[in-house]
């Protein structure tokens, strides 16, 4: 029997974060991944204190920036590589409507450090209207924030790569397997929906499509240019143009309708030529107040969730990930915003 404080099921930002608060703490912990990409892993990786359709920003939104930019740079230490990526959102304007919304915005307390008041104009794709730039916004390296802490996991011996089977969990005994363990998280997404433990949560998929494409002429490479979706470089030539938002179509394929809309979106304000050279999609787990799911089962006191990470996958997982572990280590409530309780 091999024994460890804690046993994280799910290899998505919930799960890697989680995983990373346990390492600074000097925590035991194998991490269960089934090989296949998650969400997480198929995401834009933005980093966006602002809600681009109204101008507006979000609970914590500065205290969760500053959180995970001490995290990635924690992260480094043992990585060997700092993932964030510092090319601000340069948000395209539809008109002067806009512009002097951003401008009124931008005088708020909450949002003064967010809106920048200089607008740019960008070269090549169309912007009538200039653009507004989002200060402390970034991106993050999605391929080398998991291939590294994948590897880094596996070097240390933390990495089970199989699909974590419920049938062997015994958590009166907390045996799973040949493990013996303190603590379980469940960090499935939307993989929760088969967990016998977790599976009434009140967590809906949200289907989104992006796509990689070879574009004619290049874009500015060291900013993310926003319209209807984000326009970014990935390397080998290639762009990310995406994400969409469907709480409909929710089969396990490519939905045309979708890759339609995004050819669209990205033609009118890129006027010249591109191929489409992939797709992908994901499901994210979101919650109907936009907030994450995280709580303790109400008959297993070592068992516990975190979920419903949304679009804001990153900056949600990195934060409430410390909110977690003091929960379970230090018996700190967690916020009534966040406790799964709130819906009962």
């Amino acid at each position: 029997m091999k024994n460890v404080d804690y046993i994280i099921v799910g290899d998505g930002y919930a799960g890697l974060f989680m995983a990373h608060q346990l390492i600074k703490n000097n925590k035991s912990f194998v991490i269960f991944s089934e090989g296949r990409k998650s969400a997480s892993q198929v995401s834009a990786g933005i980093i966006n204190p602002v809600v681009l359709k109204k101008f507006t920003t979000f609970w914590k939104a500065q205290e969760q920036i500053d959180f995970l930019k001490e995290n990635l740079k924690e992260i480094e230490s043992y990585a060997g590589e700092n993932y964030l990526i510092n090319a601000p959102i340069h948000r395209i304007f539809h008109d002067e409507n806009e512009q002097h919304l951003w401008l009124k915005k931008s005088g708020n307390e909450e949002l003064s450090n967010f809106l920048d008041q200089n607008f740019d104009r960008l070269d090549v794709v169309k912007n009538d209207f200039l653009t507004g730039k989002v200060n402390q916004s970034a991106r993050l390296n999605v391929n080398g924030f998991f291939s590294g802490l994948f590897s880094y996991f596996e070097k240390n011996d933390h990495l089970v790569k199989e699909k974590f089977d419920y049938n062997q969990l015994n958590p009166s005994e907390s045996v799973y397997k040949d493990l013996t363990f303190k603590n379980i998280i469940f960090c499935e997404g939307m993989g929760v929906k088969y967990n016998p433990y977790f599976s009434a949560i009140t967590v809906n998929p949200n289907k989104g499509h992006h796509i990689k494409v070879k574009l004619s002429r290049p874009v500015p490479e060291n900013i993310t240019i926003k319209k209807k979706h984000f326009l970014f470089p990935t390397g080998n030539g290639l762009y990310f143009y995406g994400g969409t938002y469907d709480r409909e179509q929710l089969h396990h394929h490519i939905d045309e309708s979708a890759v339609e809309q995004l050819i669209k979106g990205l033609s009118a304000f890129y006027p010249y030529d591109f191929e489409v050279e992939e797709v992908h999609f994901g499901f994210r787990p979101t919650v109907k107040d936009r907030r994450p799911i995280i709580g303790k089962h109400e008959k297993f006191s070592n068992l516990y969730v975190f979920n419903g990470l949304g679009a804001r996958g990153i900056l949600n997982g990195c934060y409430f990930s410390r909110d977690l572990f003091r929960f379970i280590e230090e018996n700190i409530p967690l916020h009534e915003e966040i406790s799964m309780n709130r819906f009962q």
